[in-house]
């Protein structure tokens, strides 16, 4: 396959058009409008669907329209975009319908500033609007992932009729590096549900989140528990690092783990017998492989671009077996590995 130099944004959306979305809808917001610019030039010549919206709220409802009625849909946007899109998100889930959902994620809060961050890692796994509502979260650290992870996130969408979100960076959004696209076979999901107009055949679809009845309530609500718990059980990965023989390990993902991966180069450069893990599902956690190394090593150091989000997760994986510490840089400031690293050590001493 011909390897081309993209950037991640860019990888992104010629992934969705070779993953057969059929509608996108969105807003431009810095560090992920090249999503929009590149689908806007290149989805009308396969006759699909490209629309910029008057806003996230109204881009988020379209999503909602075209999922309903069975198309492949998709939106992308960044931090305070994505706050927008809540509501909406929450009723797609609450629907049961897939879609597609990217946020390439920058430095907050508020409007923050345009450089990466990780600050997001609650809203999109622990559910940012309301309701008990879960979405499978995918992080991709390269360019690469970064295409691989829409042609997996539209699948796992269509698997689950769930909203999948792929919570990127502005750093590996617009940074550029080889990307191959593999071949990609799209395995229509029969979608009886989808509400295409009424055959003679079938009664009404009806597609809603809404539920008077609260009998009726928790029985959907028990329904959506049941899958998002198969989700658990089947939709878990991750990436480790030299974990063989470590006795301390970085846990870390996105940018982040590009920078830990350095680090553990640079330790064993030194002696110190260091690994990482590297969760890909940050919904759902891989809390059971991290149980396990925390009976190998002496400690856990969470390294993120927030004030110590996914620390808590690993704190909950390891049960207490092993110290977890944070390390952790804010407003878009990025850590070298050689930071993280000194880091460790002082905690080593």
């Amino acid at each position: 396959m011909e390897a081309k130099l993209m950037k991640g944004n860019e990888a992104l959306a010629e992934a969705a058009i070779q993953a057969g979305c059929d509608a996108y809808f969105g807003y431009p917001i810095t560090p992920q409008s090249e999503v929009l610019e590149y689908l806007a030039v290149e989805m009308p010549k396969h006759n699909r669907i490209v629309m910029q919206a008057e806003s996230e709220v109204a881009s988020i409802n379209m999503v909602y329209g075209a999922a309903g009625a069975g198309f492949r849909a998709m939106t992308s946007s960044s931090s305070p975009g994505i706050s927008l899109m809540a509501e909406g998100i929450s009723y797609l889930a609450g629907a049961e319908l897939p879609c597609l959902l990217v946020n390439v994620n920058r430095a907050g809060p508020g409007l923050g500033t345009i450089q990466p961050g990780q600050g997001d890692y609650f809203q999109a796994t622990k559910g940012g609007g309301h309701g008990d509502y879960r979405m499978i979260v995918l992080a991709p650290a390269s360019v690469q992932e970064m295409a691989d992870h829409v042609f997996l996130g539209f699948d796992l969408a269509d698997k689950y009729c769930n909203p999948v979100m792929i919570l990127s960076d502005g750093a590996i959004g617009q940074m550029m590096e080889k990307v191959v696209f593999q071949p990609y076979i799209h395995n229509k999901v029969d979608k009886p549900w989808a509400t295409v107009g009424k055959p003679a055949s079938r009664n009404r679809n009806f597609i809603t989140s809404l539920h008077i009845r609260p009998e009726d309530m928790e029985v959907q609500n028990q329904k959506l528990l049941d899958k998002y718990n198969l989700m658990r059980k089947q939709e878990v990965r991750y990436e480790e690092f030299q974990t063989e023989d470590a006795e301390y390990l970085f846990v870390a993902y996105g940018l982040s783990s590009r920078i830990c991966q350095k680090a553990v180069d640079l330790a064993r450069e030194k002696g110190i017998k260091v690994g990482l893990f590297r969760p890909i599902s940050l919904f759902p956690f891989p809390y059971q492989r991290l149980e396990v190394l925390a009976s190998q090593v002496k400690l856990m150091l969470s390294v993120e671009l927030n004030t110590g989000q996914m620390v808590e997760d690993v704190q909950l994986a390891v049960k207490g077996k092993v110290p977890v510490e944070f390390y952790g840089r804010l407003g878009g400031m990025i850590p070298t590995p050689e930071e993280v690293l000194l880091h460790l050590e002082k905690l080593m001493q």
